[in-house]
């Protein structure tokens, strides 16, 4: 089975799907529209009871570079941040736009992200919201919204220190580093590093192991393993979505924008 959208594909073949980010021209950075078909595709594969592994993964030589800063940051955000809704709707709307990649640890079955090249901001948080992250060699991720006066809102807020300990996730969070895959095999961010050319195969290879154990065990030892670590997940996801309304509204967020524009460093102001 395969299915066609505009921002990314969707191909089924056997027990495993693999969707691939499909905007290679822009380093698969997440536009709205991106985050709409992600979200349809997510209400398909919720619903299917075959599949037992899902690849994630996008076409060039990037993972994801994150928000689209046109058509994300400066179109949608942009727009929030020069004319705010009222506030229950402004809430409404960003924890619409935080969920984009929920569906993916509620789904029956275990995931892979295939990460080669960039996976900043957005597209690492995508990475994070799956089971097994296969790193390619010279991949680099990176949490980036503190460079724009903003902060991670899709789900790294609870789920990056489970993997990698609460110190080094507040100093990817707070302070935007940026993670090589050496870095990311030592600090548990990759499951495995494989040589770039290898890493779909090595993606489909796991996702081939996994196919080939007992679907409810695997099923019922992720549920169980889930609501250990994500009891308040939803409460983070929602602080992050208020925070993050405060921040597109700020004068630091307006000065952010002009200082891209400038070419220079913004110069914060707590405000």
């Amino acid at each position: 089975m395969t299915a066609m959208y505009t921002t990314l594909h969707y191909e089924r073949r056997g027990h495993v799907g693999t969707v691939t980010l499909a905007r290679p021209g822009k380093r698969n950075a997440q536009n709205p529209q991106m985050w709409r078909e992600l979200v349809d595709l997510g209400q398909e594969l919720l619903a299917d009871e075959t599949l037992r592994c899902l690849v994630v993964t996008g076409e060039g030589p990037s993972f994801s570079a994150g928000i689209d800063l046109q058509e994300g940051m400066g179109e949608l955000i942009g727009d929030w941040a020069d004319r705010p809704p009222e506030r229950d709707r402004f809430l409404a709307l960003g924890m619409t736009v935080a969920s984009t990649f929920e569906w993916i640890p509620r789904l029956r079955c275990p995931s892979i992200a295939a990460v080669r090249g960039h996976a900043y901001g957005a597209g690492f948080q995508l990475a994070l919201a799956c089971d097994f992250r296969v790193f390619a060699e010279g991949a680099r991720v990176a949490l980036t919204e503190t460079r724009f006066g903003l902060l991670p809102d899709m789900g790294a807020t609870f789920r990056l220190a489970p993997l990698v300990g609460e110190a080094r996730a507040r100093e990817l969070i707070l302070l935007g580093e940026v993670v090589d895959h050496d870095e990311a095999l030592r600090i548990g961010l990759a499951n495995q590093v494989v040589a770039e050319d290898e890493l779909d195969v090595a993606a489909q290879r796991l996702a081939m192991r996994l196919v080939a154990q007992p679907p409810l065990a695997v099923s019922g030892a992720r549920r169980a393993m889930d609501a250990a670590r994500r009891h308040d997940g939803e409460a983070s996801l929602r602080a992050a979505v208020e925070e993050q309304a405060r921040c597109i509204v700020s004068e630091d967020f307006k000065e952010a924008r002009q200082a891209i524009a400038e070419g220079r460093p913004p110069e914060w102001r707590g405000r």
